[in-house]
């Protein structure tokens, strides 16, 4: 916290953080401690490297007005991290009510026997860009690759197994009811063959007391009874 004995200024340095090529922001808050109208006007020793939202205004009395700073981006980075940037905020007590539009360069001149208030603020840069842990595991000997597959190779694997499993668990169903099916007939031809036989058996006796042989019909019957439960059991 900085500033005169017009406005309160917070924080009292502007920290950007640091990324190559990158803008950056950070804001201060402007503060009114009196009960008159104040005037406020930032300026910077590189105004090309940095763009202020707003750079004049006026607070009024107990009012904060917040300001952006932008810094441009930057194509290498200073000696050791070190910036030797610097803003001034200045300040002057306005006419009541007053507007920014009221506000000209002719207000802030220290020739007119107006008090103008000054704070001085440095630019400190943060390294914007933290090494990730994969970033550390790849110094260590692994490289991101290796930890990707270490973390999402049995997701992939898990996934892989359960997509081969399904189809599998669906084909065993069907050949269980296939078989459950193939069962059912069998059983159901063999009750069949049992009853034919017991009633070729007595056709026979029936036959033998009257007349030899069998006829046609019953022959290919008996046949093709014996070739369906042939194939039904070598299904099976």
């Amino acid at each position: 916290m900085s500033g005169g004995g017009l406005l309160e200024i917070q924080p009292n340095e502007l920290k950007f953080p640091f990324e190559l090529k990158k803008q950056s922001s950070c804001s201060m808050q402007l503060t009114n401690k009196t009960d008159q109208y104040v005037a406020f006007k930032v300026k910077t020793t590189n105004p090309k490297k940095y763009c202020v939202r707003p750079n004049t205004g006026v607070v009024s009395p107990g009012s904060t007005c917040d300001v952006t700073v932008t810094m441009q981006a930057q194509k290498e980075a200073p000696p050791d991290m070190q910036c030797k940037d610097k803003f001034l905020i200045q300040s002057v007590v306005a006419e009541n009510g007053a507007t920014p539009q009221d506000i000209t360069p002719e207000v802030f001149n220290k020739e007119t026997s107006k008090v103008i208030d000054e704070c001085k603020l440095r630019v400190i840069y943060v390294p914007g860009n933290h090494p990730s842990p994969v970033h550390e595991e790849s110094e260590e000997g692994t490289s991101p690759r290796s930890s990707m597959l270490e973390n999402g190779g049995r997701t992939l694997f898990d996934s892989a197994s359960r997509s081969n499993d399904e189809p599998v668990k669906e084909k065993s169903s069907e050949e269980l009811d296939m078989i459950s099916k193939l069962t059912q007939e069998k059983t159901s031809a063999i009750q069949q063959n049992q009853k034919l036989r017991q009633e070729l058996e007595l056709l026979m006796r029936e036959k033998g007391k009257h007349h030899g042989g069998f006829s046609f019909t019953f022959l290919v019957l008996v046949g093709l009874l014996g070739v369906l439960i042939g194939y039904l059991i070598k299904k099976t």
